[in-house]
């Protein structure tokens, strides 16, 4: 819950833009009520979530669900808008709708539980799309010290990590003494 601290926000101006949407639809000359009725829903609970967001057991599953409703609604909003001869906002919502796919997908990785790989050959990292593998010789120094997993680059970038496993203080120990073989 810690690591997307302005998803309330954006969830919140998620349905403010179906909420525009609900008014532009509505405004027609002959409005279509059913994509009245999706826009006004698809609001209602994009404001309504951030709200509820702490009693949901499984919450990156119902955040990813209404990340995917919510960037549906928005390119099938464009396809609707698109077809009634309004293309400024039809291609609005086009973008809206690929960005909030892509910022579903990325919330979608960054509620996974990450791991951090160590073995022989270095180190490999999760990032957005695959993987990072870093070898032990482009590092200066790695060191596992009060819950915080330090690589200290040799091109002066340092990069610092949270541990959320406990780790004892023996293990802690054994894995530096291995961090310092594998640098030197």
């Amino acid at each position: 819950m810690t690591r997307l601290r302005l998803q309330p926000v954006m969830h919140g101006m998620a349905g403010l833009l179906f909420l525009f949407n609900v008014i532009g639809a509505y405004k027609m000359k002959e409005p279509n009520w059913l994509i009245v009725a999706l826009f006004m829903i698809m609001s209602l609970a994009s404001i309504t979530f951030p709200f509820m967001m702490r009693r949901i057991r499984k919450f990156g599953e119902a955040n990813s669900l209404l990340r995917t409703l919510q960037a549906f609604t928005l390119l099938s909003g464009s396809l609707y808008f698109l077809s009634h001869m309004q293309p400024v906002v039809g291609g609005t919502l086009l973008l809206a709708g690929l960005g909030m796919a892509y910022i579903g997908y990325a919330e979608y990785r960054i509620l996974q539980p990450a791991f951090v790989r160590i073995d022989e050959h270095g180190i490999t990292l999760p990032t957005l799309f695959s993987t990072r593998h870093i070898r032990w010789n482009e590092m200066n120094n790695v060191v596992l010290r009060n819950d915080l997993f330090t690589l200290d680059f040799r091109n002066n970038r340092l990069l610092q990590l949270e541990v959320l496993d406990e780790i004892s203080p023996l293990q802690a120990a054994d894995m530096n003494t291995f961090f310092q073989q594998r640098t030197n």
